[in-house]
C-alpha cells in the first residue's frame, strides 16, 4: 500500500466532506477547516506526478479561490448567502477533483 497515495486522498476527501459540512452547519469555524483542509489538500497535490496532475492541482486551487472568498464573506462583510454561493462553487471543484482522482486511479495499476 502506498501511504503517500493515502494521505493524499484521504485530504481529498476530507477536503470534499468538510465543505458539505459547512453547507449543512453554517459556521464560520467549520467553513475555516474547510479552507484549511483544502489548502493542506493543494499543497500536496503540488507534488503529485501522474496522469492528470495539472488538472487535479488547478480544481484545487478553484476550491480555495472560492473558500478564501467564502471565509471573508461570513466574518468580514456578513453575507451569509455569498459564503454559501462560493463553497457550492469549492464543492463542485472538489467533486470534480475526486473523480479524476478515481479516474487516474482506474487507469494506474501496479505490476506485483
Amino acid at each position: 500500500m502506498d501511504w503517500g497515495k493515502v494521505i493524499y486522498v484521504f485530504f481529498a476527501l476530507m477536503s470534499l466532506t468538510s465543505i458539505a459540512g459547512f453547507l449543512y452547519e453554517h459556521s464560520a469555524v467549520v467553513l475555516f477547516v474547510a479552507a484549511s483542509v483544502n489548502l493542506v489538500s493543494t499543497f500536496l497535490k503540488i507534488g503529485v506526478r501522474n496522469l492528470l496532475s495539472a488538472e487535479l492541482l488547478a480544481s484545487s486551487l478553484v476550491a480555495d479561490l472560492h473558500l478564501i472568498p467564502a471565509f471573508i464573506y461570513l466574518e468580514i462583510v456578513g453575507n451569509l448567502e455569498w459564503a454559501i454561493a462560493l463553497s457550492v462553487g469549492a464543492l463542485i471543484a472538489n467533486i470534480f477533483s475526486v473523480g479524476l482522482i478515481y479516474i487516474e486511479s482506474s487507469k494506474t495499476h501496479d505490476d506485483y
